[in-house]
C-alpha cells in the first residue's frame, strides 16, 4: 500500500544493519534470531530517535518554527539526539527534565549541554512533571516572540511513529532479501512511538509477522492504549487503514520499575555482550532483551527479530555501577 509521507529532514544513516545472532541461538538452543540494529542509526548516539526527529525536525521547519521544546529526564536518549537534531537544522533547542539538576551528570544530560540546548528542571520526581510544564513554556516562548515546536516526551507523536512505519518497510526488504519470515518483531515500548509506527505499518502491509512490546515503562493496559492511539494517528497521517487493538501486543517487562535495573535485564545484557558484542542499556534494551529470551526459550514459532533501539550512553554508565560488579568481569 503507497504511503503519504510527510516531509523529512536526513539524519541517519539508512538501512541500518540485520544480522542473525547465530552465538546467541546456540547458547539458547533456539530458532533462528535476527537482530535489527537501529543501535547503528549513524545520528550522535541517538539510536531509534534518529528516524523520529527526521520527521519531526522536517514538520518544525515547514511550520517556520526556530526551537524545538520537549523533555524527559536527565538520562533522556530523545533529549540528547534533539539537542544534536536542532543544532544541525539550525534551531535552538529549550529541554525540560524532571526532578533536580544531578550531583553526578548522565552521560545524556552531558551531551544535551554539549550540544547547546538550554535546559530546565521542573524540581519535581513525577515523570508527568515535564507534561505539565512543556504547554506552558511553548505559550512563554510564543509570548516572547519565538516560534516555538513542541514536542512530547520521547518523540511520541504521531508524526515522530512515522519513522518506524517507514522502518518496516525497510525491514520486510532486508527479510526479504534473505528469505526470511519472521513470526515475531520484537522491540522495547517506553513512550510508546517506535511499537506505534511498526502497528501502524503491519496494520497496512500486513507483513505476516506479530509486533511486539515489552513495556519498560508503563502496566501494560495503559502501555498497549497508548501505542494503538499512536498508531492511529500516525495512520491518519500516512492514509492507511487503522490499527486496531488486535494488532497490538505488549508484555510486561518494567522489572522494579522504570529506569530500575532487573535481575533479568542485566544477565540478558551480560548473555547480549558475550555471545553478540551487543551494548544494551538497563532502561529499554537489557529489559527487552530479556522478554526475548523468555520468548524463544519457551519455543516461539518461526524466527524472531529483536530491534535494537540504542541506548549507547546509559549502558557505558551501567558498566561501572551495575553490570562491571561481577567477579572475572574482565
Amino acid at each position: 500500500m503507497a504511503l503519504i509521507l510527510p516531509a523529512r529532514f536526513p539524519l541517519a544513516v539508512l538501512p541500518t544493519p540485520l544480522v542473525r545472532a547465530r552465538r546467541l541461538e546456540q547458547a539458547l538452543g533456539s530458532s533462528p534470531i535476527w537482530l535489527k540494529r537501529d543501535d547503528l542509526t549513524g545520528f550522535v548516539l541517538a539510536g531509534n530517535k534518529a528516524r523520529k526527529l527526521e520527521f519531526i525536525v522536517a514538520g518544525a521547519l515547514e511550520q517556520g518554527s526556530d526551537v524545538l521544546v520537549t523533555g524527559g529526564g536527565p538520562g533522556s536518549n530523545f533529549c540528547a539526539g534533539t539537542a544534536a537534531a536542532a543544532r544541525v537544522a539550525g534551531l535552538r533547542c529549550l529541554l525540560i527534565l524532571y526532578g533536580r539538576e544531578p550531583a553526578v551528570a548522565h552521560p545524556n544530560l552531558a551531551l544535551m549541554r554539549y550540544f547547546g540546548a538550554a535546559i530546565q528542571f521542573t524540581n519535581d520526581l513525577d515523570r508527568e512533571s515535564v507534561d505539565r510544564a512543556l504547554p506552558d513554556k511553548v505559550a512563554e516562548l510564543k509570548v516572547q516572540g519565538h516560534r516555538p515546536y513542541g514536542i512530547p516526551r520521547g518523540g511520541a507523536s504521531a508524526i515522530g511513529a512515522v519513522g518506524y512505519a517507514v522502518a518496516s518497510r525497510e525491514l520486510y526488504a532486508q527479510l526479504r532479501a534473505k528469505r526470511v519470515q519472521p513470526s515475531t518483531v520484537l522491540v522495547a515500548t517506553g513512550s510508546g512511538g517506535t511499537q506505534a509506527g511498526l502497528v501502524a505499518a503491519e496494520a497496512a502491509d500486513d507483513h505476516g509477522w506479530k509486533v511486539a512490546g515489552a513495556s519498560v515503562s508503563r502496566p501494560v493496559a495503559a502501555c498497549r492504549q497508548r501505542v494503538l492511539d499512536l498508531a492511529r494517528g500516525c495512520a491518519g497521517l500516512l492514509g492507511t487503514p487503522e490499527p486496531t487493538e488486535a494488532h497490538v501486543a505488549v508484555t510486561e517487562a518494567r522489572g522494579p520499575g522504570f529506569g530500575l535495573t532487573s535481575a533479568a535485564g542485566a544477565d540478558a545484557a551480560r548473555l547480549a555482550a558475550r555471545t553478540e558484542g551487543l551494548l544494551l542499556d538497563p532502561v529499554y534494551t537489557a529489559k527487552a532483551f530479556a522478554v526475548l529470551i523468555d520468548l524463544v526459550r519457551a519455543g516461539v514459532d518461526g524466527p524472531t527479530v529483536f530491534i535494537h533501539t540504542g541506548g549507547a550512553p546509559a549502558a557505558l554508565r551501567a558498566l561501572t555501577s551495575t553490570y562491571g560488579k561481577e567477579p572475572g568481569s574482565a
